[in-house]
């Protein structure tokens, strides 16, 4: 099922930051095959949309989230301040989670006030729209394991419902502690989109998305030598449709969004 008839959208910019793909411009080329990931994991970045205290002070989720942000919203030439976004992760701050229960399980009376208002799911969306000065509606939501998908697809509503750009923002990190058996996520990545009806100016593809429900719906995966560098991560559903972006040319993915949704997108880059 067409989502919208015969809508079309655009990627419009892109960001994306791991440790074994620092940065878009250095991942599309690991990611096409035309350069080698790096040996050593890169260090955690320092999001420039910050003041310099606060990118000290910020937890991994927010650095790596508006890195690939920033990232995404200067390929698109288009203004942070300007875009209503849409944040997904499926964990949040693990690192925090975990912060919180031990001390919380010990010396409940020493919770750091800080680390507390950071333990909020939307705390990195919190961060984007204060640093960007944004005034504009966003949304902080996970869907499990499907969370990358269903971000997407709500991206995607976005942007064809209000004829207008809308960022996507999808970012998980390490696990910490007990919570890693029961809530395995390693490393950081964070992947951005910049969505919209209208082809920009330094547009990467456009694509047309269709709805495929049934207990059979299979996701596609990255080549092996670029999932591995990524392998682990609770958003790693990101890397097939940052992969197709990066290679060019004509191709149709297939991201799960529900246990029995997924999304049927066909990519052409222009």
């Amino acid at each position: 099922m067409k989502l919208a008839g015969d809508a079309r959208l655009y990627v419009n910019g892109a960001g994306l930051w791991s440790q074994r793909l620092p940065g878009w411009e250095r991942a599309r080329g690991i990611l096409a095959g035309l350069e080698t990931a790096p040996v050593e994991d890169a260090p955690r970045p320092a999001p420039q949309l910050l003041p310099p205290n606060e990118r000290r002070r910020a937890p991994d989720t927010v650095a790596v989230a508006l890195e690939a942000a920033l990232a995404a919203c200067r390929g698109a030439e288009v203004s942070p301040a300007s875009l209503p976004s849409v944040f997904t992760s499926m964990y949040g701050d693990l690192a925090i989670t975990d912060y919180m229960c031990a001390t919380l399980a010990s010396t409940p009376t020493q919770v750091s006030p800080t680390r507390f208002h950071n333990s909020v799911h939307n705390a990195a969306a919190g961060y984007w729209t204060i640093a960007a000065e944004c005034t504009r509606p966003y949304t902080a939501l996970s869907a499990g394991e499907h969370s990358f998908g269903a971000g997407l697809l709500e991206t995607c509503v976005q942007a064809w419902s209000g004829d207008e750009d809308v960022l996507l923002v999808a970012y998980d990190i390490d696990a910490r502690g007990p919570l890693a058996a029961v809530a395995p996520s390693r490393h950081l990545l964070a992947a951005a989109l910049v969505v919209s009806p209208r082809r920009g100016a330094q547009a990467l593809a456009r694509f047309d998305l269709e709805l495929v429900a049934g207990r059979q719906v299979v996701a596609s995966r990255a080549r092996p030598e670029n999932a591995a560098l990524v392998a682990g991560n609770s958003s790693e559903a990101c890397l097939p449709l940052m992969e197709a972006l990066a290679l060019g040319g004509s191709r149709r993915i297939s991201c799960l969004a529900g246990p029995s949704l997924a999304l049927g997108i066909d990519l052409q880059a222009v």
